[in-house]
């Protein structure tokens, strides 16, 4: 069973809203996943509901490694100060290169556990707006 932090983390890390004191269950979710035809289940009841091999796989595959990119990206904020250092050289995209592969493993956590990417992640393609 997963902890309350890891399902908040897994919420947070898919792009939706936090709870706060909204109740997610079976029924009410800001966000549904396609399991089957014709069956929708909330994103509650699939994290609520992990097999045991699910669970590990959600765990050690997606969400362990996501708090290591999320970190990467805060402390790439250390080497913003340098543009060369000796033959070292900083890459100016590093903060943009790890936010991407971040949100690269954020969408494919998503598509494991069956649900869309939320308002915060989107579905990492462009969108034009006509105005």
């Amino acid at each position: 069973m997963l902890t309350a932090q890891q399902l908040a983390d897994v919420r947070r890390f898919a792009g939706y809203p936090m709870l706060g004191d909204t109740v997610a269950d079976d029924s009410r979710d800001f966000a549904y996943g396609w399991v089957s035809p014709g069956t929708w289940q909330t994103l509650q009841h699939r994290l609520t509901s992990l097999r045991p091999e699910e669970e590990s796989i959600l765990v050690n595959t997606y969400l362990t490694p996501l708090y290591t990119l999320e970190s990467a990206i805060y402390g790439a904020g250390d080497n913003l100060d340098t543009d060369q250092a000796a033959v070292w050289t900083h890459n100016k995209n590093e903060v943009a290169d790890r936010t991407k592969l971040f949100d690269q493993w954020r969408r494919r956590m998503c598509y494991f556990i069956g649900v869309a990417p939320g308002p915060s992640l989107g579905n990492g393609g462009t969108m034009i707006v006509r105005g």
